[in-house]
Formats: structure tokens, C-alpha cells, sequence
């Protein structure tokens, strides 16, 4: 009650917040002012206090750690690496000819002899001697001698020869067979791009080893 009469005198005296105001009593009466009581006045100081000013929003406070650290970022989940697809060089024993193989194991085939004479590059360059690329069939030689190795008079079993290719070789020919299994794409008929489409597929999650 006292705190309500004090805060109405200063309404009705103009005082402001922060100021001594007087409380004066005589003959049962009782008034707040602004200057001290009169001589025949019972007189009681009062100090007023200033407002607190209004609180102002804060931001959430974050724990000492998370503070130092600044806003969380999204962890960034990993690429799962994926190595390029392992590759084979090879060389045909016929007509020297490079091709690459996905399995590095080409199976003997029979050639006229008079080809053989037509390899423009000779094999020992690549793969070692040049009789390294020509071999008798084991499952045919068993048994039977020499004579296996030739199948008739003109022919003989040659078998290419292939080398592993290191990982950016093995990109750069999955890169061209990329591209021309493209030009493939674009050249072939509707009804023939199904088997030309599941290829670019495969070749394209290849490749991605090769990023």
C-alpha cells in the first residue's frame, strides 16, 4: 500500500523516478512531496529507485564448447571410394594389334601361318619374344605329341598375351569406351539402344573410380 501511495503522489507532483520525495504527517494527515515538510510536520525520507530498463532479447546461450566452435555444420557423409576396374592389355598374336581384355586370359585360337608373317609389330617389344605368342593348345599337346600343335598343314594355335594396366591406364581405356559406346548410342536405332544403354550404365559406375 505504501509503495501505491507513494508512486500516486508522484503522479500528482510530477516527480520523477530516481528523486527523494518527503513524507509529512500531521493532524492525522499524511502527504508525499518534493521538498522537505514544514517545521510542525513529522517528516520521513524516502529514496526512490531508479526503473530497471526493459529486458532486451537475448540469444540462447550454447554450451562453452559449442561457442568456441561456432554454428554446427551437417557432418558431409564420405563417397564410398571405388577403385577402377582391373584391366588387361593385350596384343594379338596375328596381326599385333593392341585391345584391352577384362580377363587377361584370351583363350588359344587357330591361325594361318601365313598371317603370323604379317605382324607389324614384333611382340618381343612388348611381351618378350616374338614364339611367346604362339603356343600349342596344352589340352590338345596331351598325348599327342607335336602333332597337336598344328591343326592342319596352314594352321597353327596362337594365343595373345596381356599385361595388367595400372590404374590410369585402366581409366583412359574405360574413358574411350565410354565415348564410343556413346557415338554408338547416337548412330543406333531405338529398338537397338537397350544393350547400348545398360553398357553406358555399367561404364559409367566404372568410372566413377577414376573421378
Amino acid at each position: 500500500m505504501r509503495g501505491a501511495a507513494v508512486a500516486i503522489a508522484l503522479a500528482a507532483t510530477g516527480g520523477a523516478a530516481g528523486e527523494t520525495v518527503y513524507k509529512c504527517e500531521a493532524g492525522g494527515r499524511t502527504i508525499y512531496q518534493q521538498t522537505p515538510c514544514a517545521r510542525d510536520q513529522r517528516q520521513q525520507t524516502i529514496q526512490l529507485a531508479d526503473p530497471a530498463p526493459p529486458a532486451e532479447p537475448t540469444a540462447p546461450r550454447l554450451p562453452p564448447q559449442a561457442a568456441e566452435e561456432g554454428p554446427a555444420v551437417p557432418p558431409v557423409t564420405p563417397r564410398a571410394f571405388m577403385p577402377p576396374p582391373t584391366l588387361f592389355g593385350c596384343i594379338r598374336a596375328t596381326d599385333g594389334k593392341p585391345y584391352t581384355s577384362r580377363d587377361g586370359e584370351p583363350q588359344p585360337y587357330m591361325a594361318p601361318l601365313g598371317v603370323l608373317g604379317a605382324v607389324s609389330q614384333p611382340l618381343a617389344d612388348t611381351y618378350g619374344s616374338r614364339g611367346a605368342a604362339i603356343a600349342s593348345a596344352p589340352e590338345l599337346n596331351r598325348g599327342k605329341g607335336n602333332a597337336a600343335a598344328v591343326a592342319t598343314r596352314n594352321y597353327v594355335w596362337v594365343q595373345d598375351q596381356c599385361r595388367p594396366l595400372s590404374p590410369a591406364e585402366a581409366c583412359s581405356a574405360l574413358r574411350d569406351e565410354a565415348e564410343a559406346n556413346q557415338r554408338a548410342i547416337r548412330q543406333a536405332f531405338k529398338s537397338e539402344r537397350g544393350p547400348l544403354e545398360a553398357k553406358d550404365a555399367q561404364l559409367r559406375q566404372q568410372l566413377q573410380g577414376c573421378d
